[in-house]
C-alpha cells in the first residue's frame, strides 16, 4: 500500500519509522530539506520537497496512486488544505488529519465530508483522555484498554514494599484473587514473556491484563488504597493543560495551572474560568512551595520541554506527592527514563501513532482487520485487538491444540460480553475478540497472522 505522510515533524517522523520498517510504500513530503535528508538516511522512503497543499507538489508525490494521507504538519489549516485538495484529485483517496485547535473542533466533525476527512486525531485531546484515566487508579504507570472499555492491560511496578516481590506467578491468583494475566515484565530494560514459574523481582514494570471491573479488586488484594484525586497542579499552559482541567473540573476536582507565559497565562483566565491560573516558572522551588505542592493530590507536568517536566516531576515525588505524570515528546530515551522517579509517563505522539496505525492496518486488511492497536513496554512489545471472523482458523479448538508463532500470546477472549482470561481449554468463536500481545518486530494485519 501506497501512503503519503505531509509533515516530517515528531509525529510524521516517528510514521514514517514504524509504517516504513512494516513494509509500506513511504512517501514524505516536508518544505524543510534538512529533515527529509535525515529521514533517507534513516528510513526506506521517498522524498518530495515543498508545500504539501500545492496540486503539484501532491502530484509529484504520486497522489492519483496512493491509498493513504497523513497529513501531520504544525498546521491545522494546512492539513484540511491538502486532504481536500488530495481527495479533489484522488477520491478514492483514504485522508487522516491532525487537528489540534480546540476551536475547530465540533466544526471539523459537521464538515468531515467537505474536507475528505477519513479520520482526525488530536494527540494534546488523546493525552489529556490518558491522564484522567490514570488519574483514577494512581498505581498504574499506563493503562490500556479494549472491548470497548471492558478491558485493560495496566502497567504497575514492584517496589521493595510490593507483596508481589519475589513472588512465582504460578502463586499469583492466591495473592489478587481475581482473574489476571502478567503478559509481559520490562527488566533491566529488556522485555521478559514470563510463564508461571517466572519470580517477580523488586523493579520489574508488569503488564497485567483484566477485566476492568477485576482492577479495584487486585489493587484491593495487594493492599494498595485508590482515594479520589480531589485537589491537582498542572504545570505548563499547553493545548493537553487546557483539555485536561475541562475534563477534571466536570469530574469535580480542584485545578491550578502554573503557565510562564503571561499572555498564554490571561488566555487560559479566559478559556477556563473555574481553574486558578497563576503566572510563573513552575520550576521555581519557592513557588511550587507557595502553591502547596506537598497538599495536592496529584502533580502533571505538561510544559513544551521534555528535561523542565522531569526536572519538576523528580522535586515533586520528593516532596511526597502521591501522584506524578510526567508529558515527554520523545521515548527514545526509557532506559534513562527507568531510572528516574517520574511516576507516569504519558507521550501525546506515541498515542497519536498507535491510532493512526490501527487504522492503516484495518485499511491493509479488511477482513478479520485489527480493532485497536497499542505499544507497549516502551514500544518493545504490541497489545493487539481482533475480531474473529468466518475467515479466522482454529475457531473452536482449545488454544492448547493451536501452534502459535514465537513470542505471541492471547490475553484475553471476549465471547458476547463475557471476559475470559484464557487457559489451554479456551477456545475463541466468530464474533468473538480476541487480545494478542506480541513481542519483537511481528506484525499482526490480522488474526491469522499469528498462526504457525
Amino acid at each position: 500500500m501506497k501512503i503519503i505522510i505531509a509533515g516530517d515533524g515528531k509525529v510524521g517522523g516517528s510514521l514514517a519509522r514504524k509504517l516504513s520498517a512494516e513494509g509500506y510504500d513511504i512517501t514524505l513530503i516536508d518544505s524543510n530539506p534538512k529533515v527529509l535528508d535525515a529521514s533517507v538516511e534513516r528510513y526506506d522512503v521517498m522524498v518530495v520537497r515543498g508545500n504539501c497543499a500545492l496540486m503539484s507538489v501532491l502530484s509529484e508525490a504520486e497522489i492519483e496512486k496512493t491509498q493513504l494521507l497523513i497529513a501531520a504538519t504544525s498546521a491545522d489549516e494546512i492539513n484540511l488544505l491538502c486532504c481536500l485538495t488530495a481527495h479533489k484529485m484522488n477520491p478514492n483517496l483514504h485522508t487522516i488529519a491532525r487537528i489540534r485547535n480546540p476551536e475547530y473542533s465540533e466544526q471539523i466533525y459537521t464538515m468531515r465530508d467537505a474536507f475528505g476527512l477519513s479520520l482526525t486525531v488530536n494527540p494534546e485531546k488523546q493525552t489529556a483522555v490518558e491522564i484522567e484515566r490514570l488519574l483514577k487508579y494512581p498505581q498504574f504507570l499506563s493503562r490500556d484498554t479494549f472491548a470497548k472499555g471492558r478491558v485493560e492491560l495496566v502497567e504497575l511496578r514492584i517496589n521493595g514494599d510490593s507483596v508481589l516481590k519475589d513472588v512465582s506467578l504460578n502463586e499469583l491468583y492466591g495473592i489478587v484473587k481475581c482473574q489476571v494475566l502478567v503478559c509481559a515484565v520490562r527488566r533491566n530494560g529488556q522485555v521478559e514473556t514470563p510463564d508461571g514459574n517466572f519470580v517477580l523481582q523488586e523493579g520489574d514494570r508488569i503488564y497485567v491484563t483484566a477485566p476492568s471491573d477485576n482492577l479495584t479488586i487486585m489493587l484491593k488484594n495487594l493492599g494498595i488504597i485508590t482515594q479520589k484525586v480531589k485537589r491537582v497542579i498542572i504545570c505548563g499552559g499547553s493545548k493537553v493543560s487546557y483539555y485536561l482541567a475541562k475534563i477534571l473540573v466536570q469530574s469535580g476536582v480542584f485545578v491550578e495551572i502554573i503557565e510562564s507565559n503571561e499572555n498564554r497565562a490571561r488566555q487560559l483566565a479566559e478559556l477556563l474560568p473555574n481553574v486558578d491560573i497563576v503566572h510563573g516558572d513552575a520550576s521555581r522551588k519557592t513557588l511550587l512551595e507557595s502553591q502547596g505542592i506537598d497538599e495536592c493530590d496529584a502533580l502533571i507536568t505538561l510544559t513544551g520541554m521534555d528535561e523542565l517536566n522531569m526536572i519538576i516531576s523528580m522535586y515533586a515525588k520528593t516532596c511526597g506527592v502521591p501522584q506524578v505524570i510526567t508529558k515527554v515528546a520523545h521515548t527514545d530515551s526509557s532506559s534513562i527514563q527507568d531510572s528516574l522517579r517520574l511516576g507516569s509517563i504519558v507521550c501525546p505522539k506515541d498515542l497519536c501513532c498507535d491510532t493512526i496505525v490501527g487504522y492503516v492496518r484495518a485499511l491493509e486488511a479488511q477482513t478479520g482487520a485489527a480493532i485497536s492497536v497499542h505499544n507497549i513496554v516502551d514500544g518493545q512489545a504490541e497489545a493487539v485487538e481482533f475480531r474473529v471472523d468466518e475467515k479466522t482458523k482454529h475457531c473452536g479448538e482449545p488454544l492448547k491444540n493451536i501452534q502459535l508463532k514465537n513470542n505471541m500470546l492471547i490475553a484475553c477472549i471476549t465471547h458476547k460480553g463475557k471476559i475470559e482470561i484464557p487457559n489451554g481449554d479456551s477456545c475463541f468463536e466468530e464474533g468473538d475478540t480476541v487480545i494478542v500481545v506480541s513481542k519483537g518486530d511481528v506484525v499482526m494485519h490480522q488474526l491469522n497472522d499469528i498462526f504457525q
